[in-house]
């Protein structure tokens, strides 16, 4: 590995990132293309869904420069004839001589350009910036090899943990350009999920606007499709006039399978295991995979990311801290397993960036998270619907004090 394929291949990754929230559920992937005198000729990513592929991007972009020269892409180049045709192929057309990889392909049904590459005669080196790569895809990645969407706890609170003060009032601890951010990260996910408490609380909206309060200069995520929001409410009480319930973008409502779901939940519902306490999350989990859901944006409320952390669901913790003390009211996070020190949950920072004048937060559990496969779940035939899965309940929900979201 030289100086030079780390570089190209950081801006491949570069390239890749600007795919988030347009792919699903592909990856994102990006590809940088040298001519044989080690110039750059063409760049491309992914951009959405049924559309073109990295390299073939690149490829247009670089025209006959491609010839004998080479190519550095995030994830091994297709072997699959989907939508498009495989990028193994479309290299091996125009000529290149070299391809450097970062990530090996899980999915068997896409896997094997590598190889096909090398027996046509191309040098082929593989597991380049591998780590930056996978950090970028983690949420298809997360899918194909747990089988569960990739999972993200995000929070606003005071630097004393505070979410909102005593007396439940929480609009807004965190200021306009940290809002926006949200609004940025739920751009990213393809479902953003909400505790009834939450719901009853701050009856909030749950969609993306990507309109005010945006970073100049940085491009919005191209979503092919909404957001899909999805409510956990056991007993079936979102009511009738609820903002989640506008149309404005789809809605799933998970109930217990032992609920009696009124007429206006009806077309939204899907039942699922009730367990102790609350629904089966691991059974939640595995019918969003089923309706290809790749990422999950968990926003509230403490009750419900409590209970996913619990349950070594979370991948990743987005939080954003006010420069602001409130002293007493609700916390961040509620009950998550702890009853002794020796059982916290550790976490890494992977990033700490101001934003306005709050501070941005990316952690990451120290200890894998559950990577144990949930149990497949086809798409429902009907709104309504049973799935099995191993018990991992959310705790009854409370329409308390909920953490702050943005509505």
């Amino acid at each position: 590995m030289t100086s030079g394929d780390i570089l190209h291949m950081r801006r491949a990754i570069a390239l890749a990132a600007r795919g988030l929230g347009g792919t699903s559920p592909n990856p994102v992937v990006g590809c940088v293309i040298l001519d044989p005198s080690g110039e750059v000729a063409g760049e491309g990513f992914h951009a959405y869904t049924g559309g073109p592929h990295a390299e073939v991007v690149a490829l247009r972009e670089a025209g006959e420069r491609a010839r004998g020269g080479t190519a550095y892409v995030t994830l091994e180049p297709c072997n699959h004839t989907g939508r498009t045709g495989p990028c193994s192929g479309a290299l091996l057309e125009a000529g290149v001589a070299r391809v450097v990889v970062a990530v090996s392909d899980p999915n068997p049904k896409a896997a094997g350009g590598a190889a096909v590459l090398r027996r046509q005669g191309v040098v082929v080196d593989e597991g380049v910036l591998a780590a930056e790569a996978e950090e970028g895809n983690a949420a298809w990645l997360t899918s194909v090899r747990a089988g569960r969407p990739y999972v993200t706890w995000k929070f606003a609170a005071t630097v004393d943990g505070r979410s909102a003060a005593e007396d439940g009032t929480s609009q807004w601890i965190t200021s306009p350009e940290a809002r926006a951010d949200v609004h940025r990260l739920r751009a990213e996910s393809d479902a953003v999920v909400a505790g009834i408490g939450t719901v009853l609380a701050d009856d909030p909206r749950l969609t993306v606007r990507l309109t005010a309060g945006l970073t100049a200069g940085v491009p919005a995520p191209s979503r092919a499709a909404p957001v899909l929001r999805v409510v956990v409410d056991s007993g079936a009480r979102t009511p009738a006039a609820a903002r989640v319930l506008d149309g404005e973008a789809p809605t799933l409502v998970a109930v217990a399978e032992d609920a009696a779901v009124p007429a206006h939940l009806s077309p939204h519902a899907v039942r699922l295991p009730r367990v102790p306490g609350g629904i089966d999350l691991r059974a939640l989990l595995a019918e969003l995979h089923g309706r290809q859901v790749v990422s999950v944006l968990i926003e509230g409320g403490p009750t419900l990311a409590g209970a996913f952390l619990r349950e070594g669901l979370v991948d990743r913790v987005v939080g954003y801290l006010a420069p602001a003390l409130l002293g007493a009211g609700a916390a961040a996070l509620g009950p998550a397993g702890v009853s002794t020190i020796t059982e916290i949950h550790r976490l890494e920072f992977a990033e700490v960036t101001p934003v306005g004048p709050d501070l941005k937060l990316v952690l990451r559990p120290k200890s894998p998270v559950s990577s144990n496969p949930v149990p497949p779940s086809p798409v429902s035939s009907s709104p309504v619907s049973s799935t099995p899965g191993s018990p991992a309940p959310v705790p009854s929900e409370s329409s308390g004090p909920q953490s702050p979201k943005e509505s």
